[in-house]
């Protein structure tokens, strides 16, 4: 994936396809939208910065699917329960996570909270499949894998998101991110 002609190909794709996927996605993203504002008090969007392209930084913008004072509830819960403490610094993520609000759950075991990044796609930030949108913090744990992975867009979705989700551990999914980048064709993209 790290040849120019890979990366113009990739982003015709992106370009063609997430313009359909936008459009198509549009009226389940206003009953989405409704239904975060029943639901709970806070936006409806949840913009976080990411690192992209040549560790550029852009706002990547997904439905809310956590309560308003999420990062309060993370630090009280992290430093309360070691066992919980212990998974989220090997996946950056907690399995059942109770910050997550009633229609967040739904949003998130579906990855629907994931539609609004179709945007993302549009203005270039993001690719369709690429590797995981890492949080700036997370470059340090990166082990040097970040000069690779950093080489190209990341995506909406990608290999690890497909096969093991939650079950694998930071590490793991840096390395399959690389294996992506190395291995990348059009077939793979349609593929995952």
């Amino acid at each position: 994936l790290l040849s120019k002609v890979s990366l113009f190909k990739k982003r015709v794709f992106d370009i063609a396809l997430g313009s359909i996927l936008l459009f198509l996605s549009l009226p389940f993203m206003a009953v989405i939208s409704v239904l975060i504002f029943v639901d709970s008090k806070g936006k409806i969007f949840f913009k976080q910065e990411r690192m992209g392209i040549n560790d550029s930084r852009f706002k990547m913008v997904k439905f809310r699917t956590m309560h308003y004072d999420a990062e309060k509830r993370l630090a009280a819960i992290l430093k309360s329960n070691v066992e919980l403490k212990k998974e989220y610094e090997i996946y950056h993520k907690l399995k059942d996570d109770p910050r997550l609000t009633r229609v967040g759950k739904f949003l998130r075991k579906y990855s629907l909270d994931e539609l609004p990044q179709f945007w993302n796609v549009i203005k270039g930030d993001m690719s369709l499949i690429g590797p995981r949108a890492y949080i700036p913090w997370e470059k340090i744990k990166m082990s040097g894998h970040d000069e690779t992975i950093l080489k190209v867009k990341p995506g909406i979705s990608g290999l690890w998101q497909v096969t093991d989700r939650n079950k694998s551990s930071f590490e793991e999914r840096n390395l399959m991110d690389i294996y992506y980048i190395r291995n990348w064709s059009m077939f793979l993209d349609i593929y995952i």
